[in-house]
């Protein structure tokens, strides 16, 4: 599949950022609890279109979703339950090792597609019986079913090891009630816009 440069909106043609910074970029906005989604959307298209030439509010609904899709490879997007083995932002140093060790690209100095990174990143080196790239020592540890280590100090060394490669989770900076009054507070804001 040819990676997308452009999105088509009615008969306006709109030039994705296809840097893959961009797309962490979106990906951070997406993933941050504090922040409401109508400003999510809007914070996700002009990172990946910039400002320029964006016609009406009308066009936001589209370019959301076109970018939602090339932000997901051109596939569905795909609700899954399953604990995350990786976080680009926290795992940012040991993705650049990565790269460096398997594919020799300094991604401080590379510009690169999204799509050409994403893809990278599933190449990475991990193999069992050969080598494997830090990132995915890192993530197989992570993954790692300690249950069937009989060793109880083989296990215990293990369990402390996943702690501290764990990824912490985003906790939001405000409370619930917090997050409430501002959910509210944009309910309002949005209907008193439409009138």
């Amino acid at each position: 599949m040819n990676k997308p440069e452009y999105v088509k909106v009615g008969n306006k043609k709109y030039k994705i950022n296809t840097d893959f910074r961009i797309a962490l970029k979106c990906n951070d906005i997406a993933m941050d609890e504090t922040i409401g989604d109508y400003e999510k959307s809007l914070a996700i298209i002009y990172s990946l279109y910039g400002d320029e030439g964006l016609n009406s509010e009308a066009d936001y609904e589209q370019l959301l979703r076109l970018g939602q899709k090339y932000l997901n490879l051109g596939k569905e997007i795909e609700n899954t339950n399953e604990e995350p083995d990786m976080d680009f932002s926290q795992d940012m140093d040991y993705i650049e090792a990565s790269f460096m060790s398997d594919y020799q690209i300094d991604l401080s100095n590379t510009k690169m597609h999204w799509w050409t990174f994403y893809n990278l990143i599933n190449g990475l080196s991990n193999s069992e019986f050969g080598s494997c790239c830090v990132l995915n020592r890192i993530r197989n540890l992570r993954t790692y079913d300690v249950s069937q280590i009989k060793d109880r100090k083989e296990r215990e060394k293990i369990v402390k090891a996943k702690k501290q490669v764990a990824l912490k989770k985003n906790e939001p900076l405000l409370s619930k009630e917090q997050q409430e009054s501002v959910r509210e507070l944009e309910k309002l804001i949005k209907q008193g816009l439409s009138h």
